[in-house]
């Protein structure tokens, strides 16, 4: 990247994880845990905010996670992860997941969450990242909506019992 621009794009961090259900991934039902999808989410969402950053970065957050389906063992899962928005020193990544019988053609969802990165320097501070530039019609879209949910995040903190 030319150290002149001032920005990223979404497509320029994108990442996309791919592993395998084993059965050590599952539960007694069989079925892949949540925590270990939530686990490798967490992973590409961090390697997303890494390269957008060029610096080490920690979760923050995760303002929400919702499951759509389960997975068996033996299904491939697809993890894509994109930033929506960068602020002063945090970033929100997107990360959808997909499963995939390997007999099948499609891949089907299975979750979506949305993640908080915070980019640190070489002592472990927080430090100011680029911002990013949506160039699509849907990144444009969740570069807004990432606003109004870090501001129902703040109002949610500032009014707790």
């Amino acid at each position: 990247m030319n150290k002149t621009e001032f920005y990223k794009t979404p497509i320029d961090s994108k990442t996309t994880k791919t592993e395998v259900v084993c059965p050590n991934d599952t539960n007694p039902m069989g079925l892949l845990k949540g925590g270990r999808l939530v686990e490798w989410m967490d992973m590409a969402a961090a390697v997303c905010a890494q390269i957008h950053a060029d610096k080490i970065c920690v979760t923050a957050s995760v303002s929400h996670i919702d499951f759509m389906r389960s997975a068996k063992v033996g299904d491939i899962i697809f993890i894509y992860a994109i930033i929506t928005r960068t602020f002063k020193t945090s970033m929100e990544i997107q990360v959808l997941a997909y499963s995939k019988d390997v007999l099948q053609l499609e891949q089907k969802i299975l979750g979506e969450g949305f993640f908080t990165f915070v980019a640190l320097d070489e002592i472990g501070n927080a430090t100011d990242v680029l911002a990013v530039k949506p160039t699509s019609a849907d990144e444009i879209m969740q570069h807004e909506n990432a606003l109004h949910r870090r501001n129902k995040k703040a109002y949610l903190a500032i009014n707790k019992h």
